[in-house]
């Protein structure tokens, strides 16, 4: 038997990534088909979506409810190796997408295993330590907020019946099955049900009182706590064994902000993996580093994403379309009007609505972090959070108990107090103060003054309280510590109070030896707090409420920084190459709201703003003469018609949903949870019979008159992002022009275009353009600078990886700063041009020239041989893009 080829020391980077989302629909097998043109397109690994047992029928694989097994709908651990092993006959590795920070709760529950435990022997079960549960909160029991009414209007559709599949007699509510106490199953219904580890209720109850940590507000996938060692363990047993065994070759790791411990987390992966390549899905603000320390090769890549946006985006045209957007919508500034108003309400309603329960648990945990007596009431505690948590400019902090705070976490924590404070005045001053302590890792002692509020006396960082005693909550009729997660993955509650308690088997304190159990507890709960309010405030509220230039709301982007110059991609450039190479970058992926080809459609836009002005103007009296249904209100029609314009021509199967995830995110006059049906009717009206209906051609015009200047950012994105420093990962499709809109219009199965297209016979009309021909229009011009610049990345890794060089270019004329240049290696040049309509409307290069490094210089992309300082307009004559390789 032929030895297992041994692991290297340190396992290499991928040159390049293809993101394939795997389903019911778009099997192992389907993509082991996609393989051979995979390979010859010039990836090195296909990036799978989650692999592992999931909610049946999920089209994403994020709802894990089994770590151990491969899912069987996607053709279980032999199908994954039967593709493994197709993969590596051409070359290519995979790279597994891991959930490390939560699991479905199913319907039915029993498919969820270790959930199922805890449902039927409570806090008792080994598994209770799995889940992030606050058992005091509701005196031992777990909420679980699915009845479609109140429970006295549902009792007569529950009943206790024989499940096979779930094992034995159980309690039924339509799909749902749910495990029965033992000893409980003859009781009387009503008996029953208050005898059971859980409490059925209305799954309105979730907002305020759920006891489970979930992922940001879905009720229906709960918190694992991977900070644990067994936890740990046990849910990654399956990913490391295939990693061990040459199965998968690196990692994704999916919302590390949810974790406890994410730098903690990442160091026991990287030790337990190998030190195999690890992304992670680490969303950045433009000056926010990587956390240091973390063990893994960098981000996803919606930094990149950002940066390569913001090349195609003229500031000066963003200005002109946010004052045309508001005179033309009328709309209030915190209600989409302007960026910085918006997202403060929309953080303020979602902190105070959508995360009531978990601002409350965390306001219980604070007034158990303080000694006897305490004079701050739970309302107001409540009060000081929001005011703090709502003044965080990114997504979390990185506080670990024990630890001081890193100089970053300090300066924000900080300045979040600052404001706070200075808005809720003297009142709310000192309860600011104490949270401020306490999500510094900073514990205080009190004393009554003669006003009842209680005045501050700090102590040293880290110190126990004086009494060593719990405070009781009484808001909620509950009492004692929640139990939370020390710095080395133990569990920290403090059993001082067994009914109190956590968990009674784990009542060890927390791992630095001085910190109190509830100090650490607040220390892990509110950064995770903090990035839950953050992505549903930002990305799913401000995103869908403030809509001038539709590609600024995009997952890592700010609209209020909507520009990138070529210095700044070139600093960014070289910060990545040394801080770390082989880091993911990204332009379109299962997240963006819209695809890199929509995004960069539309951000034409800002270089022809007095064009959208007037054309939009003359869309309500257009609609009328023709007999379109009126939009409800102008910032819809204005939303709607850009999106769109962005897909091209309108597709009114795929617009009318878009449009109505639209305003249920925006929250303004419509919701998921509170919906307003005649309204979104009127939405779903105006989409199909105005730009999908009688004006469908108008929309096809004006976007065709942006194309050429469409798909000079379109190539010259997909050049940028394939050759600069980094990993580039290549979401499926997209190596052609994809216009996608948010999910699930972007996350269908990768699937063999129509007969008769342009794009019919992949793998055929590959060939045929890496044989030299020229391509036939838009798709296949792209097609083929993928594929030529992949293959060219994958043969010359001392061009193109880690330890490859990068080094800006700079054009010399007028139109300079229409051009993006830079060396790869000292072995090639990439050329692209930016804002071409601009460009255009100057009157072209007009002398612009590039003076190439020494040597002579090949055009893989356009052909022809250069040297010395070279003419874009002669460069840059057949394509707006270029790729040179220097001749040996």
């Amino acid at each position: 038997m032929t030895a297992p080829p041994a692991t290297p020391a340190t396992p290499a980077a991928p040159s390049a990534t293809y993101r394939v989302q795997v389903q019911p629909g778009f099997t192992f097998a389907d993509t082991a088909a996609w393989v051979p043109y995979l390979a010859a397109l010039g990836v090195t690994h296909l990036h799978l979506s989650p692999v592992l047992e999931a909610v049946p029928g999920s089209t994403h694989g994020y709802d894990v409810v089994d770590h151990s097994r491969v899912r069987t709908e996607l053709g279980g651990e032999e199908g994954l190796r039967e593709l493994s092993r197709r993969a590596r006959e051409h070359g290519l590795g995979l790279v597994l997408d891991i959930v490390p920070n939560h699991m479905a709760v199913p319907a039915p529950e029993h498919l969820n295993q270790a959930l199922w435990a805890v449902l039927r022997d409570g806090r008792e079960s080994p598994y209770a330590a799995w889940f992030d549960i606050d058992w005091a909160a509701l005196n031992g029991r777990v909420l679980l907020p699915v009845l479609g009414e109140p429970l006295p209007d549902v009792m007569d559709t529950l009943a206790v019946v024989e499940d096979e599949k779930a094992g034995g007699r159980v309690l039924r509510y339509y799909d749902h099955r749910f495990p029965l106490r033992r000893g409980t199953e003859d009781l009387p219904l009503p008996e029953l049900l208050d005898a059971q580890h859980y409490r059925l209720s209305f799954w309105r109850a979730a907002r305020t009182d759920l006891n489970y940590r979930r992922f940001f507000t879905i009720s229906d996938l709960i918190a694992v706590r991977v900070e644990r060692p067994e936890v740990f363990e046990a849910t990654h047993a399956t990913v490391l064994r295939l990693l061990r065994e040459g199965v998968a070759e690196g990692l994704r790791v999916d919302h590390p902000d949810g974790l406890a411990d994410p730098g903690g987390y990442l160091r026991r992966l990287a030790e337990a993996a190998g030190g195999r390549w690890t992304v992670v899905e680490k969303i950045l603000r433009r000056d926010e580093p990587l956390p240091p320390g973390w063990a893994c090769a960098g981000t996803t890549g919606y930094d990149a994403l950002d940066r390569i946006d913001g090349l195609f985006t003229d500031p000066a045209g963003v200005e002109q379309l946010a004052d045309t957007y508001r005179a033309f919508t009328g709309v209030p500034d915190d209600e989409g009007g302007r960026w910085e108003p918006t997202v403060r309400r929309a953080a303020c309603q979602v902190v105070a609505r959508d995360l009531a329960a978990e601002v409350s648990r965390l306001a219980r945990t604070a007034l158990r972090a303080c000694p006897q007596p305490v004079f701050y009431t739970q309302e107001l505690v409540e009060e000081g959070l929001r005011e703090l948590l709502v003044r965080f400019p990114v997504y979390r902090t990185y506080v670990r108990p024990g630890e001081s705070p890193s100089a970053a976490d300090a300066e924000l924590l900080a300045e979040a107090a600052r404001e706070a404070a200075a808005t809720g005045g003297e009142r709310l001053a000192p309860v600011v103060e104490l949270l401020h302590d306490l999500a510094a890792g900073r514990t205080r002692t009190r004393t009554p003054d003669s006003g009842g509020a209680g005045t501050d006396a700090r102590c040293e960082d880290g110190s126990e309280r004086s009494d060593g005693s719990e405070r009781s909550d009484s808001s909620d009729g509950s009492s004692g510590s929640s139990g939370s997660s020390g710095s080395d993955g133990s569990d920290s509650s403090d059993s001082s109070d067994s009914s109190d308690s956590s968990d009674s088997s784990d009542s060890s304190d927390s791992s630095d030896g001085s910190m109190g159990s509830d100090g650490a507890d607040f220390l892990v709960r509110f950064p995770q707090v903090a990035s839950a309010l953050h992505a549903k405030s930002v990305e799913d509220a401000a995103f869908y409420r403030y809509t001038p230039l539709l590609p600024l709301c995009e997952v890592g982007r700010d609209p209020a920084r909507p520009a990138t110059t070529p210095e700044e991609f070139h600093a960014y450039c070289a910060d990545v190459l040394r801080t770390r190479p082989a880091t993911g970058t990204a332009l379109s992926t299962h997240d963006t709201k819209r695809g890199a080809d929509v995004r960069l459609r539309l951000a034409v836009l800002t270089e022809m703003p007095d064009a959208w002005r007037t054309w939009m103007a003359g869309r309500e009296e257009r609609g009328a003469a023709l007999g379109s249904a009126p939009a409800p209100d102008r910032h819809t029609a204005w939303t709607v018609f850009q999106t769109a314009v962005g897909l091209g021509f309108c597709h009114s199967g795929r617009l009318v949903p878009a449009a109505l995830k639209h305003v249920r995110e925006a929250g303004l006059r419509t919701s998921w949870t509170e919906s307003d049906e005649a309204y979104e009717k009127a939405v779903a009206d105006f989409a199909e019979q105005g730009p999908c209906g009688p004006q469908v051609y108008d929309v096809a015009e004006f976007a065709q008159a942006l194309e050429p200047y469409a798909t000079a950012n379109s190539l010259g994105a997909a050049l940028v992002h394939l050759t600069m420093p980094g990993v580039p990962d290549v979401y499926q499709g997209t190596e052609f022009p994809v216009a996608t809109l948010v999910d699930p219009d972007n996350r269908g199965p990768l699937s063999e275009p129509e007969p008769g297209t342009a794009r019919s016979g992949v793998d055929r009309v590959l060939a045929r353009l890496l044989d030299g021909a020229e391509p036939d229009g838009a798709d296949e011009a792209k097609l083929r600078l993928t594929a030529l610049a992949l293959r060219l990345r994958r043969a010359r890794p001392d061009w193109y990886g880690p330890g490859a060089g990068y080094s800006p270019l700079t054009a010399e004329g007028p139109a300079a700063a229409h051009c993006l240049a830079f060396v790869r290696g000292g072995g090639s040049v990439t050329v692209a041009t930016r804002l071409s309509r601009r460009l255009e409307d100057a009157g072209g290069w007009r002398g612009t020239a590039l003076p190439l490094p020494a040597g002579r210089w090949h055009d893989v992309i356009g052909g022809g041989a250069y040297e010395g300082r070279v003419p874009l307009a002669d460069l840059l004559s057949a394509w707006p893009v270029a790729l040179l390789t220097r001749e040996e």
